[in-house]
């Protein structure tokens, strides 16, 4: 259960200083929840690692999109920046320190970093279901990762 993380890009969007992050996370996560777990039309989930460098955990939110198998997909897009975000930092260092909040309940996941086809057919339905996605690759010169979070009994 290892994940292979691509480099980082050469270029992407500018994305805002960390401690705009740490004062804004929590209430926007609060917004969503209220929100019914939903921003922008997508679906969130509120994917928990362990900090690479800290060993604390981390909780953000990320859209998630259903796999068909009881699973959800997610994409380390960062909006299209050119560094891969924090949270995929954290779970490709641990990958089995990975929990994932849906509806309220929260799962210990197994996650799956999806290559070639598989890769390519969850994308096209990522982008199907949220169009902004496909303008990330525009922005971004880096491989977009796309994963499976799968829960464990």
């Amino acid at each position: 259960m290892s994940v292979q993380k691509p480099p980082s890009g050469t270029r992407g969007a500018r994305t805002p200083p960390r401690f705009v992050g740490k004062i804004m996370m929590p209430l926007m996560m609060r917004i969503h929840r209220r929100g019914g777990d939903r921003f922008n039309g997508m679906d969130l989930l509120y994917l928990t690692t362990v900090g690479a460098r800290s060993g604390e955990r981390r909780t953000n939110p990320v859209a998630r999109f259903d796999d068909g198998a009881g699973g959800w997909y997610v994409v380390a897009s960062a909006g299209g920046a050119a560094k891969h975000p924090a949270w995929y930092l954290n779970l490709a260092k641990d990958p089995q320190q990975v929990w994932a909040e849906v509806g309220g309940t929260r799962h210990h996941v197994r996650v799956t970093q999806l290559e070639g086809a598989e890769r390519d057919a969850a994308w096209e339905q990522v982008v199907t279901s949220a169009p902004n996605f496909k303008a990330y690759l525009e922005k971004t010169d880096r491989q977009l990762p796309v994963l499976r979070l799968t829960p464990i009994s």
